[in-house]
């Protein structure tokens, strides 16, 4: 039996036709007029969707790379931070800002959870001293979205402090505008919302950060920001650039811009609506209080291990990521990101019903899809 494999995975997610066609395109050189040219535009266009006219960096990396970059370059050694950990890339600034010897405060938080604005205050008035405040806008692996506003009101009334945020799987979900929101470094990467393989990162900075590049003293040779800044400000990296990624890239900012972020922003917002309703229609519970419209977390049924559970969705054509770390087999997570539209959100419903009814679950048919047709109806012209 032919079975289509739908990818519902928080990164790498699916790619739009015009996106395909660029990447099967013949390589071409990179230090040429014609990629110049092309670099620059799709700068021009980063800019645009950030709303900013300041530099957005490329690196042939993952978001990882850029992550790095973003404390190797603004910090020096022995500056102290605090990191929001409340999930798997949480730990990751950790253990970034551990690996270059910061200072580390660790507020850690139950996955699924976001911070509490009073214990922030508390934590911040124990270190007025705090150089920086590391923390995910979207963090994947708890599918939870985090006030970056109002850390970025705090970060601003000490005295010499900038917020830093892992906009991984927020840009090109949200409206992520880091001068109106006061980011000072914005890292994102190529596989999630933006609609590419993996393999390009993306990062912005602020006048205030920038400040920041001739001091720092931390290690670092391909992440260099200044480095890397004086080149594409004229159409060039430093080093090898993910060609064919950085050509794609530019055809799916092209698609993000014509539909115009607002408008993106708000389809985001109606579609992890209703697959949230959907799913708890269905009578399962979310993982997150503070749930991310990137993606969607779920329990799996009492008694059922959500990886199993996810191997049965997938004979329906339906792969969707599990849990991390303590979260293994006791989640699964929905991506509905990038390239989604309302009618895939009704589809891995509808898979997800048959899969719970062929496990057992007493269900009825057709309540979860009758759901989240109902929240998209309520929320949209059709």
């Amino acid at each position: 039996m032919l079975i289509k494999e739908r990818l519902f995975t928080p990164g790498p997610v699916p790619l739009p036709p015009q996106v395909v066609k660029a990447l099967g395109q013949q390589i071409i050189h990179h230090r040429t007029p014609e990629f110049t040219q092309i670099f620059l535009d799709t700068r021009k266009n980063l800019q645009k969707l950030l709303k900013t006219e300041r530099d957005v960096l490329m690196f042939a990396s993952s978001g990882t790379g850029a992550m790095e970059a973003a404390v190797t370059n603004f910090f020096r050694k022995g500056d102290r931070v605090l990191v929001i950990n409340a999930g798997k890339f949480g730990q990751r600034w950790r253990e970034i800002a551990s690996t270059y010897e910061l200072k580390l405060i660790d507020y850690e938080i139950e996955w699924g959870k976001t911070y509490d604005r009073e214990k922030i205050l508390e934590i911040v008035g124990e270190f007025p001293d705090i150089k920086g405040i590391f923390v995910q806008h979207s963090e994947t692996s708890t599918t939870t979205l985090h006030d970056v506003r109002y850390l970025a009101e705090v970060s601003n009334k000490l005295e010499d402090c900038i917020l830093v945020v892992d906009g991984i799987t927020s840009v090109g979900v949200y409206e992520v505008y880091p001068e109106e929101i006061g980011i000072d470094v914005l890292v994102t990467g190529s596989q999630k919302a933006l609609m590419l393989p993996p393999g390009l990162s993306v990062m912005y900075y602020s006048e205030k950060a920038e400040k920041r590049l001739s001091r720092s003293n931390l290690p670092k040779y391909y992440l260099d920001v200044p480095k890397e800044a004086k080149k594409q400000a004229k159409g060039q990296t430093a080093y090898t650039p993910a060609i064919n990624l950085i050509i794609a890239l530019n055809e799916s900012l092209k698609l993000i811009l014509d539909e115009g972020v607002e408008n993106l922003a708000k389809r985001h917002e109606i579609m992890a609506k209703a697959t949230r309703e959907a799913v708890q229609e269905l009578g399962l519970k979310l993982l997150s209080e503070s749930p991310a419209n990137s993606a969607t977390g779920v329990y799996a049924p009492a008694g059922i291990d959500a990886d199993d559970l996810r191997k049965q969705l997938l004979k329906t054509g339906f792969r969707v990521a599990g849990g991390q770390d303590h979260l293994k087999g006791k989640i699964f997570r929905i991506a509905h990101m990038g390239y989604f539209d309302f009618m895939d959100v009704i589809q891995v419903i509808a898979g997800l019903e048959i899969t719970l009814y062929k496990i057992g679950m007493n269900i009825e048919l057709g309540k979860g899809v009758k759901k989240a047709q109902e929240v998209i109806l309520a929320e949209t012209n059709f």
